[in-house]
């Protein structure tokens, strides 16, 4: 029997680890499955790639247990470039352009396939451990069969994974900006997860503004489903820069006066 572990680095996978280590549970494998927007340009943030490969993993092989990092044969700019050959939409020249479902459309084929893939090749029996907190009960409805939630079996809420990643210094940098992780671009991120983008990375920024320029898009917006441009996010968070700016000026100029 192997025991394998579905990482992502966020705090309730990673809390299953730390449950794994102190309670002496089996864990031969971790997996971590990293979606790539193209052949050489992450999907992760760059500051959560470098704590998965240069905190986490090092300390996870500290500890005896052996990682692997899976990338699926596709990336995103395979998918979003797409012309789809089924359909009202073959033949006319159209590339599939943004994803149109709630769920980013990426994330069966570049995140989970590549660990089913894997979980196919083996050939021993073996029980997957998966980061569901115990008061996630929707979620945990979902497991069957050899999938196991190691947080569930101890009686860890989300908060206390939390807490358990904090002790152990193991919360990626993203919790310092978000309540969530993801790929930069998601259509699902927050307000709060775009501000940061677009004022720490904006190459990745910018990136999405020129793939809403592309012309023959199905998917012609960041977020198709809400209907919301990511240009429309770029005059949003621009006036509030500027204004934010304006009140800052005024509250100088008034400090200058008393």
């Amino acid at each position: 029997m192997k025991y394998i572990a579905s990482w992502s680095g966020g705090k309730d996978s990673t809390a299953g680890i730390i449950l794994a280590h102190e309670n002496n549970e089996p864990l031969d494998l971790i997996v971590f499955s990293e979606v790539m927007f193209d052949e050489n340009v992450s999907g992760e943030l760059p500051e959560h790639m470098d704590f998965i490969k240069n905190k986490c993993i090092p300390l996870f092989r500290e500890w005896g247990y052996e990682v692997n990092i899976l990338h699926a044969d596709k990336t995103y700019m395979d998918i979003f470039l797409h012309e789809p050959t089924r359909g009202k939409r073959a033949g006319t020249g159209k590339r599939a352009g943004f994803p149109a479902t709630g769920m980013c459309g990426i994330q069966k084929p570049c995140k989970l396939k590549p660990i089913k893939d894997f979980l196919k090749g083996i050939a021993d029996d073996y029980i997957q451990y998966i980061g569901i907190a115990a008061d996630e009960p929707k979620r945990m409805e979902r497991l069957s069969g050899n999938k196991i939630s190691l947080l569930a079996k101890y009686g860890y809420t989300e908060e206390m994974a939390f807490k358990l990643c904090r002790k152990y210094d193991l919360l990626s940098p993203v919790y310092d900006f978000a309540p969530r992780g993801g790929c930069w671009f998601c259509p699902n991120a927050r307000d709060c997860q775009l501000r940061y983008l677009r004022k720490n990375h904006r190459e990745y920024w910018n990136t999405l503004l020129e793939l809403e320029k592309m012309p023959d898009l199905i998917g012609d917006k960041w977020n198709t489903l809400k209907d919301v441009s990511i240009h429309e996010k770029e005059e949003k968070f621009y006036w509030e820069d500027f204004w934010g700016e304006q009140q800052m000026t005024i509250f100088d100029l008034l400090e200058g006066q008393s």
